[in-house]
């Protein structure tokens, strides 16, 4: 193996840079030349390579999103597509390719590599960390800490204000990031996609934290468990108490990565070098019981990450 090509795909992750910085890093000091392939796949069919030097990712490892930048491909997902990406490898003389993105990326690569015969690695990075076969994924701990930031800023203002804020957490169909950040910042109700709710309940439970003398309270919800507006709507009526709603969007998916994801995405990029200088493909980067190791790309998919409930439950005793 003398050449590799890597690239981020999928949404974007603080911690990709990371990954990217020690992908390109390692690979160098181990006599192997980088190509870095901009725009995901929808560079890599468009030819948009780039050779990557030791320079080429210095400065970046406090940088979120990713240099390499990302975009989505419907294109690739044609059999025309991945015959197409098969031949821009293999022209480029590429003999390994590092896929830094989520599961729909790893699905990408698994398939094109039995179009090229290219052996393929995978990094997960995903701010929702609902990944199958690993533990942790890249992005995740900074997007709680972008979201705890703000709910915390919230909470001041919804004491001052004695008001009732509905927050919304990304999380389309997991709620990994509302369970987690609603429990570290206090939520009285935390909604999330996996578990069945009750608006009437949580009111309820609303009413007697303020029948207490509670001055404010916090609902978090993810995404794709219910609108921020819809639900502040709802408890400002049933309980005619004022209810503001504010929706966190795309500013979890950036900012500078926390430390967590600056060492794991270091450790993800090294270990996925060394995964193709050993001769294996189709594996994936991984975090198991507080280990590195590889798994099979087909377990994130085979293999989907259950969300610990408990942290729930947690909440509900806490929020009381």
């Amino acid at each position: 193996m003398k050449r590799i090509g890597v690239l981020t795909s999928g949404g974007d992750a603080s911690g990709m840079n990371p990954a990217l910085r020690a992908v390109v890093r390692t690979a160098i000091v181990n006599g192997l030349e980088v190509i870095g392939i901009e725009r995901g796949y929808e560079g890599l069919l468009n030819g948009w390579l780039r050779p990557m030097e030791l320079s080429s990712v210095g400065g970046i490892i406090n940088r979120g999103g990713t240099i390499l930048r990302t975009a989505r491909s419907e294109r690739f997902k044609t059999e025309e597509g991945l015959q197409q990406a098969s031949r821009i490898l293999h022209d480029n003389h590429i003999d390994g390719l590092i896929v830094i993105g989520g599961d729909g990326s790893f699905r990408g690569a698994h398939r094109l590599q039995e179009v090229s015969g290219v052996p393929v690695i995978g990094i997960p990075a995903t701010i929702d960390n609902d990944i199958g076969g690993t533990e942790y994924t890249l992005g995740y701990d900074t997007a709680l800490q972008v979201a705890m930031d703000a709910i915390d800023k919230i909470r001041d203002t919804a004491d001052s204000f004695e008001r009732i804020f509905v927050i919304e957490v990304m999380g389309r169909s997991r709620g990994f990031i509302a369970a987690a950040v609603g429990l570290a910042g206090g939520a009285e109700a935390v909604l999330i996609p996996e578990v069945p709710f009750d608006l009437v309940q949580v009111c309820e439970k609303l009413k007697k934290g303020i029948a207490r003398g509670k001055r404010s309270a916090i609902i978090v919800t993810a995404e794709g468990a219910a609108s921020a507006h819809d639900v502040a709507t709802f408890v400002e009526m049933y309980l005619r108490e004022e209810t503001r709603a504010t929706v966190l969007g795309y500013t979890q998916r950036g900012g500078s990565p926390t430390a967590t994801d600056r060492i794991m995405g270091a450790r993800f990029g090294a270990l996925a070098v060394e995964l193709l200088l050993r001769g294996q493909s189709r594996m994936m980067t991984a975090w198991q019981r507080g280990e590195l190791v590889s798994v099979p790309l087909s377990a994130t998919w085979e293999q989907p990450r259950e969300l610990d409930t408990s942290l729930l439950k947690l909440n509900e005793v806490l929020a009381s």
